[in-house]
């Protein structure tokens, strides 16, 4: 049934909601190959090109930068052209990232692979985004139902991206180019995907179907992206806690997960072996995400972001204990490593797209990725002079850290989602 608003009759919001989260699913399942299938080798890929093992953490290191940046920028897109758009392009942008990957282990070339790793990044801060599109149109109960859903369907192109890397290598044979460089060549094929399924069937667009029931004025806002994402938080500073504890979780689960496959190869484990166990934490990071998102909505969403810090602790206890090459240890650990991550991402998201005010909700999304993707690159960057320096029980140790910044930001939530009602 269509909703009158004004002089114009809309489509019915739970119709659109429904055709909404099926395109987010197939795009994210698709566009999740792009994303991972690179990740067991991309440091390797740098180490390589680099000769320094210091700098193996550089390429997912600004990954992670460029979809720092990518976030906030595709959000004032959105915030001006919708959903549709700011997607296609990160998904677009990502798919020319993956080329240029390819292209720097041709020409042994750093410089190509860091600036190809930041396009990379625009297809991680689509995906970011499209968790949150999935909120635009769902009621406020079932926010995190709808927002775990689309992290869930990350898992059946994540699980198959890294375990691709055995035939992608094959691939890069067939191509003639470098063999840790095809995953990249397979990875741009699935953002491209993702690009034409958001091109052809997100419509009507979720955040301006949302504005339009609301009655939101056309007008632009006033004042600039950032300052109307901060005075938001500082109106109601579950945000900003919220957003703490986000962006801690991401910063140390990159910051181990980017020197995993280095620990492992330093034991003389094989690549397959190195493609499983980031497999498994990929399974942990989106498998999961669904009941997590139930727990969310029913025992509150600050409690469940507590139980992820505890999570993460476990993860990077057990990740200091392991030894080199292969182990249960890593399995583990590396496993408990992304359900950790998806127990707060999932549980913050949902506080921040609850609270953040329809005037300037993709402001505050944008804003509080942009925190995110830039504390995770930090991370991600001294992930690689600890491991040269001291080890990879070391680095496990000193992210302890961040998982307490993780708590405060948990129990600030709590405290301040009460207040705000």
């Amino acid at each position: 049934m269509s909703q009158p608003v004004g002089s114009r009759a809309l489509p019915d919001v739970v119709a659109v909601q429904r055709r909404t989260m099926r395109t987010l699913v197939a795009a994210q399942a698709v566009g999740a190959i792009g994303i991972t299938i690179g990740i067991a080798t991309a440091s390797l890929l740098a180490r390589d090109i680099s000769g320094s093992e210091s700098q193996a953490g550089l390429a997912q290191t600004f990954q992670v930068l460029g979809a720092a940046v990518a976030s906030y920028l595709l959000a004032r897109l959105m915030s001006q052209r919708g959903r549709r758009i700011g997607l296609v392009s990160g998904y677009l942008l990502g798919a020319t990232g993956a080329v240029l990957a390819v292209l720097a282990g041709v020409l042994d070339s750093m410089v190509v692979l860091l600036v190809g790793a930041v396009l990379l990044g625009a297809t991680s801060a689509a995906n970011s985004s499209a968790r949150y599109a999935a909120t635009d149109l769902a009621e406020d109960a079932h926010k995190g139902r709808a927002l775990s859903t689309v992290v869930w369907a990350t898992t059946i192109g994540a699980v198959a991206g890294p375990n691709l890397t055995g035939p992608s290598g094959r691939l890069a044979e067939w191509l003639g180019i470098p063999e840790l460089t095809g995953p990249f060549a397979l990875g741009s094929l699935g953002m491209l995907g993702a690009a034409v399924i958001t091109w052809l069937l997100l419509r009507p667009d979720p955040l301006l179907l949302a504005r339009e029931v609301a009655g939101e004025p056309e007008e632009p806002p006033s004042g600039t992206a950032w300052g109307r994402a901060v005075e938001a938080a500082r109106e109601r500073p579950v945000i900003a806690f919220a957003g703490l504890a986000m962006a801690c979780s991401h910063a140390a689960m990159v910051a181990v997960m980017v020197m995993t496959p280095l620990h492992m190869e330093h034991g003389h484990a094989e690549l397959r072996v190195i493609g499983v166990v980031i497999s498994i934490h990929v399974l942990g990071m989106f498998a999961f995400s669904p009941l997590v998102g139930m727990l969310a909505d029913r025992t509150g969403r600050a409690t469940v972001v507590l139980e992820g810090a505890v999570l993460l602790l476990a993860s990077l206890v057990l990740s200091a204990r392991s030894p080199e090459g292969s182990s249960w240890q890593i399995f583990v650990g590396l496993f408990l490593l992304g359900l950790g991550w998806s127990f707060v991402t999932v549980a913050a998201s949902t506080l921040i797209a609850q609270h953040a005010p329809l005037e300037a909700r993709t402001d505050v999304q944008g804003a509080a990725d942009l925190v995110m993707g830039l504390t995770a690159a930090g991370a991600g960057g001294l992930a690689g002079v600890i491991v040269d320096a001291w080890g990879y029980a070391e680095l496990s140790m000193a992210a302890i850290g961040l998982v307490a910044l993780v708590a405060i930001g948990g129990l600030g939530s709590r405290v301040t989602a009460r207040l705000a009602g």
